[in-house]
């Protein structure tokens, strides 16, 4: 799955497009490496997010095409929250 869809999809950022954003600005990386917004995220995968002064570090643990509100804190861990 596509990053900036994953993003949107576990609700750790709300739109597709502020997920895209995300990614061509350098604040989001894939296994220590800058995901561009088409890089394919598989489980087990660590996604750093930076907005701000503060960065999330998060385990893909599941990927879902279609899931709930509910359901979406369920795709991924959090490892780490600086601010």
């Amino acid at each position: 799955m596509r990053i900036d869809k994953f993003l949107k999809n576990s609700r750790l950022i709300k739109r597709r497009t502020l997920a895209h954003e995300a990614c061509e600005r350098g604040r989001v990386k894939i296994n220590d490496k800058v995901a561009k917004p088409g890089s394919t995220v598989k489980e087990e995968d660590i996604i750093e997010l930076q907005f701000g002064s503060s960065t999330t570090k998060i385990e893909v643990v599941s990927i879902s095409e279609h899931v709930s509100k509910k359901e979406s804190n369920e795709m991924y861990v959090i490892l780490e929250n600086r601010k």
